[in-house]
């Protein structure tokens, strides 16, 4: 399963600026990987890891902006289709339960 975590947070301020980059530095070090430049994606085993990782994030996030997370399988996280550009390099695209990296 992938766990999506999507966010639009207000960057206007100073301390604003901060809390982003307190959040987005918390998400990557919780092993989530930049997609795009405010969408973040985690590899999770099952239902239960997905639901931890969701707690995770509840608990770092700033107190204003927009932060939406999304679980999806293997199988659909593989049939995204790009329209322009092509799939990073360091992206995991196996749908076996054992990656080694």
């Amino acid at each position: 399963m992938r766990l999506i975590v999507m966010f639009d947070l207000p960057q206007t301020t100073s301390a604003e600026r901060s809390l982003y980059a307190r959040f987005r530095k918390n998400l990557i070090q919780q092993g989530f990987m930049m997609m795009q430049e405010s969408i973040y994606c985690k590899l999770v085993m099952n239902q239960i890891a997905a639901d931890l990782a969701k707690q995770s994030v509840d608990r770092i996030k700033p107190g204003k902006g927009l932060i939406q997370v999304l679980v999806i399988t293997e199988k659909q996280y593989a049939s995204i289709d790009y329209l322009l550009g092509e799939p990073p390099q360091k992206q995991i695209t196996s749908t076996d339960r054992l990656v080694i990296l």
